[in-house]
C-alpha cells in the first residue's frame, strides 16, 4: 500500500513537470520580461554605503554584580555590572537619543565632503540638495513641488523643537540613516550610518560618535560640574573678603604703630580674629572646590573604540542581483500556478 502511494506521488510530480515543460514557450516569454522589468526597476534606486562603529563606554559600577543575582544573570550572558547605574539615563536609553530633535539637528552643520571632492558643504545642505533620488519617485516629487507654495529663502536660527516642514523632513532622513543600538550582554554601543557617499558615511559616523560621547560625558558630570562651579563662586567671594579684610587690618596696624591706646589694641585684636575667620572660611571652601574638581574628573567616563568608522569600499545596497533572482523565482512560481490552475 505504501509503495503504491509513493508511486502515485512520483507519477504526479512527473505529470506536473511534463505539463510545465509543455508550456515552456510561456516561460520563455514571462521570465525574460520579468528579468528586464526587475533590472529596470532596481536600477532606479541609488546605491548606498554602510559603516559601523562599536564603542564601549565606562559605566557606573555596582555591588549587584558580585551578588547571587549577578552570578545567576552572568550565567545567562548578562553583565549586571554594566547595566546597573545610579544615573537616570541608563545606556539602554542611548538609542532613544535619535528621537530627540536637539540631538539630530546638532548634525545639520557638520561639514561633509564627497569622496570625489565635487561637493563640500553642510550635512543639511547635502541631504537637501545633493541626494540622488529614486527615479520612479521623481514625477511624484515634481507634482508635489508644482502645487507647493513657494517660500522665500531666508536665514534663520534653527529651533530644534520648532522645525519647519523642510527641516523636519531632513531630520527624518537623518533618523533613517543613523541607528544607535546597545547590546545588553556586552554593554557595547553600536552606531550604524547609511549614506550614498562612502566618505560622508564615515564623516557622519565619527560625528555621531563624538556627539554621543559629549552627551554621555556632560550628563555623567553635570552634577559634579554644578557643585564645582558653586564652590568656585563661594571660594572667589571668600578670597575677596579675605583680601579686603587683610588690607584693612594692615592699614590700621600701620596707623597705630606708635599709638599706645587700649581701644586701638582691641580693634586690632577684633580685626585679627575676623581676618583669621575669613582665612579659615577661604581655605575650607578652597578645599571643597578642589574636591569637587576632582569629582568631575572621577565622573568623566572613558570610552574605548572597539571598531572605528571606515570608508566603505563596496556599496551595501540595494542588492540588485538578489532582487532580480527573487523576481525571477516569483515569476516562475506565478507562471507555474497559472498553468496548473485547473488541476
Amino acid at each position: 500500500m505504501e509503495d503504491n502511494k509513493k508511486e502515485l506521488k512520483t507519477i504526479d510530480v512527473i505529470n506536473i513537470a511534463k505539463k510545465l515543460w509543455a508550456r515552456k514557450k510561456l516561460f520563455a516569454k514571462t521570465l525574460p520580461i520579468a528579468f528586464v522589468l526587475s533590472c529596470v526597476f532596481i536600477l532606479g534606486f541609488p546605491r548606498y554605503y554602510n559603516t559601523d562603529i562599536k564603542l564601549a563606554p565606562e559605566l557606573g559600577g555596582s555591588s549587584i554584580g558580585s551578588s547571587t543575582l549577578g552570578s545567576l544573570a552572568s550565567s545567562f550572558g548578562f553583565d549586571l555590572d554594566n547595566l546597573q547605574s545610579n544615573d537616570a539615563i541608563t545606556p539602554l536609553l542611548y538609542p532613544d537619543l535619535m528621537e530627540d530633535n536637539g540631538f539630530v539637528t546638532n548634525l545639520f552643520n557638520v561639514r561633509v565632503k564627497t569622496v570625489d571632492g565635487s561637493i563640500e558643504t553642510t550635512y543639511h545642505d547635502y541631504l537637501q540638495k545633493h541626494q540622488k533620488p529614486v527615479i520612479w519617485f521623481v514625477p511624484i516629487d515634481w507634482m508635489k513641488n508644482l502645487f507647493r507654495s513657494e517660500q522665500k529663502a531666508e536665514e534663520r536660527t534653527i529651533d530644534p523643537y520648532n522645525l519647519s516642514k523642510d527641516e523636519d523632513a531632513i531630520a527624518g532622513s537623518i533618523r533613517n540613516n543613523i541607528k544607535i543600538n546597545f547590546d545588553k550582554k556586552t554593554a557595547v554601543i553600536s552606531i550604524s550610518v547609511k549614506d550614498q557617499d562612502p566618505l560622508i558615511c564615515k564623516t557622519i559616523g565619527d560625528s555621531v560618535k563624538e556627539r554621543l560621547q559629549e552627551f554621555i560625558t556632560d550628563y555623567r558630570t553635570s552634577k559634579a560640574r554644578t557643585d564645582y562651579e558653586y564652590y568656585m563662586k563661594l571660594t572667589m567671594e571668600a578670597k575677596q573678603e579675605y583680601e579686603k579684610t587683610r588690607q584693612q587690618y594692615g592699614r590700621m596696624a600701620d596707623a597705630s604703630t606708635n599709638v599706645a591706646l587700649k581701644s586701638l589694641e582691641l580693634q586690632l585684636e577684633d580685626m585679627e580674629n575676623d581676618l583669621q575667620l575669613r582665612y579659615n572660611t577661604y581655605t575650607t571652601l578652597n578645599t571643597q572646590m578642589q574636591a569637587s574638581k576632582a569629582k568631575v574628573q572621577e565622573r568623566t567616563p572613558a570610552f574605548t573604540v572597539i571598531k572605528g568608522a571606515s570608508v566603505p569600499i563596496k556599496p551595501a545596497g540595494p542588492k540588485r542581483m538578489i532582487f532580480v533572482a527573487f523576481m525571477l523565482m516569483l515569476t516562475f512560481a506565478g507562471t507555474s500556478l497559472y498553468i496548473l490552475r485547473k488541476q
